[in-house]
């Protein structure tokens, strides 16, 4: 887990110094480019899986309904999986769809 150890406002941003472990460090994978920083404390929206078939083999995650606006559901999803003490985290990114 990572932890922000200071800011400071650049212009229009915010620069911030980050420690984290190396196991963390190593899923990067080598990009620094694109890195969404979130605390899993923000998270307040409660969300259910579902689950189908023979001794319910198969979950479905349910995106909750107020989080369904604009999404190209029917174009290609990537998933990642983190693990961290006794905590799973999924992150999933869908295509948004642009208002003409």
């Amino acid at each position: 887990m990572a932890s922000i150890l200071s800011t400071k406002r650049q212009d229009n941003t915010v620069v911030a110094e980050v420690v984290m472990n190396s196991p963390e460090m190593l899923e990067l994978r080598g990009n620094l480019d694109n890195i969404h920083l979130f605390s899993e404390n923000t998270a307040e929206i409660s969300a259910n899986i579902a689950t189908r078939g023979a001794k319910d083999a198969t979950k479905y995650f349910l995106i909750p309904r107020m989080l369904r606006k604009n999404l190209h559901l029917d174009e290609k999803v990537s998933c990642q999986r983190i693990d961290h003490e006794g905590k799973t985290i999924f992150v999933y990114i869908i295509k948004k769809e642009v208002n003409k």
